[in-house]
């Protein structure tokens, strides 16, 4: 198998893997009804363009490309590290969604009627809404994505010897 072709495969399972870790974010969100917290969302993006990179480098020969998709994943799976250490109370997150909460933001006539709709309920970064072998889905995210910066960089290895 000539170096383009093995390039080729490569990019392929990485924006795969991209493309399967935004399933199962979504299938989580909307078969399951766990609603994503704010850094969950951002963790989603570089997914995204990742995917995007990977049909792009598989239409389009310029070697750069791969290179591209390992910054994606690298930036989701930095995102995950962060976000992990979020939900381990390692470090403080972002006040959006890890804070004091209270009720500040809230209106009078809302305090005064609670049967008001406020919207949809605050999704913590600093709680774990799921875990697996003691991993939160941001440490697996975190995991995946940096298994997948390997397969890009090997990808692009391949690339530029073609």
């Amino acid at each position: 198998m000539n170096a383009r072709l093995n390039a080729r495969v490569l990019i392929l399972l990485a924006a795969a893997g991209s493309a399967a870790a935004l399933a199962g974010a979504w299938i989580s969100q909307y078969g399951f009804g766990l609603a994503p917290c704010e850094m969950c969302i951002w963790q989603r993006w570089p997914h995204g363009a990742a995917v995007l990179i990977g049909a792009a480098a598989l239409l389009l020969p310029w070697a750069a490309l791969p290179l591209l998709g390992a910054l994606a994943a690298a930036i989701t799976g930095g995102i995950g590290v962060f976000h992990t250490g979020v939900e381990r109370h390692w470090w403080e997150g972002i006040t959006e969604c890890a804070g004091a909460g209270g009720l500040g933001g809230l209106t009078p006539d809302q305090l005064i009627d609670p049967t008001r709709d406020l919207g949809p309920p605050l999704v913590r970064c600093d709680v774990v809404a799921f875990e697996f072998l003691g991993l939160s889905m941001a440490s697996w995210n975190a995991l995946a994505s940096f298994a997948l910066v390997l397969v890009w960089l090997a990808a692009w290895r391949r690339a530029v010897r073609a």
